[in-house]
């Protein structure tokens, strides 16, 4: 048996289920205001800084999400919602560009770091960063803390730096690998690994740790951040937060951190 409504209440029914989704929507379209960063973690201090500042000039907010930027490529792979992806290395951005994944057109390598050896702050430590730098006997019982050597960018550097300085060998069975790289200064930072292999950039982040010495440039592959717009982003204002990124104003904001400013074409290779 079927009951049928007065023709108000069917109306105030409507009219009900149409201003929820109207709320929704208006819900939805704030948050799609928000841009959504996927940035490596050796980023956040200077873009934390960079966006805070867009934000304070704009009213508008990037919301960063950090990681190993091999996690972060996955993630977009799999559908993750981003409108940007700034990433530690050429090779994760050239994973998710092989994947049709960014805008092209909007890829960009923007930064450039280096790489250090670090020890707590207390520690006595020191070390030439030498052909042949015998890091076992430094080590003694404890680890070199670095990110994981076959996937998270500075690991890989890291490895490409010892293998150079015939040193890999010697330590590589007392590697502490970390999920990414600010994982690995946090050991470091502990206490918990006598000496680990960072960023310059994240040597400068944390007042508990110093540098004992930097790897040649010469030792591992140029480190480059490339940054693109994500192809299915929707977000109007991804855009104008990845030129911010480019200006002039954020330029203090990564070299401040120690970030190289190099802004040129990414390549696709």
């Amino acid at each position: 048996m079927h009951t049928t409504l007065p023709r108000r209440s069917v109306m105030h029914a409507l009219a009900f289920g149409l201003a929820l989704g109207i709320g929704s929507l208006s819900g939805m379209a704030a948050q799609a205001k928000d841009v959504t960063v996927f940035a490596a973690a050796s980023l956040k201090n200077a873009l934390d800084d960079v966006a805070a500042a867009w934000t304070r000039e704009t009213g508008k907010k990037a919301v960063i999400s950090y990681a190993a930027s091999n996690v972060l490529a996955k993630q977009i792979e799999a559908g993750a919602p981003a409108d940007i992806f700034f990433s530690a290395d050429l090779d994760w951005m050239d994973y998710v560009a092989s994947k049709n994944l960014i805008d092209a057109k909007s890829r960009i390598n923007l930064l450039g770091n280096s790489l250090v050896l670090v020890a707590p702050k207390d520690s006595s430590i020191q070390v030439s960063l030498q052909p042949g730098v015998d890091l076992a006997s430094v080590l003694g019982h404890g680890r070199l803390a670095m990110g994981n050597v076959d996937a998270v960018p500075a690991g890989k550097y890291g490895k490409a730096g010892l293998e150079h300085l015939r040193a890999w060998d010697g330590v590589k069975d007392k590697v502490a690998q970390a999920d990414n790289v600010r994982a690995a200064l946090l050991l470091v930072s502990r206490g918990e690994a006598p000496l680990g292999i960072v960023y310059k950039t994240d040597a400068v982040s944390d007042a508990n740790v110093r540098v004992v010495a930097s790897f040649p440039a010469e030792s591992h592959p140029p480190i480059v951040y490339p940054v693109a717009l994500i192809k299915d982003s929707t977000n109007a204002d991804a855009a104008e937060f990845l030129a911010y990124m480019r200006s002039a104003k954020a330029k203090p904001s990564f070299e401040k951190q120690g970030f190289g400013f190099t802004d040129k074409p990414g390549s696709n290779s």
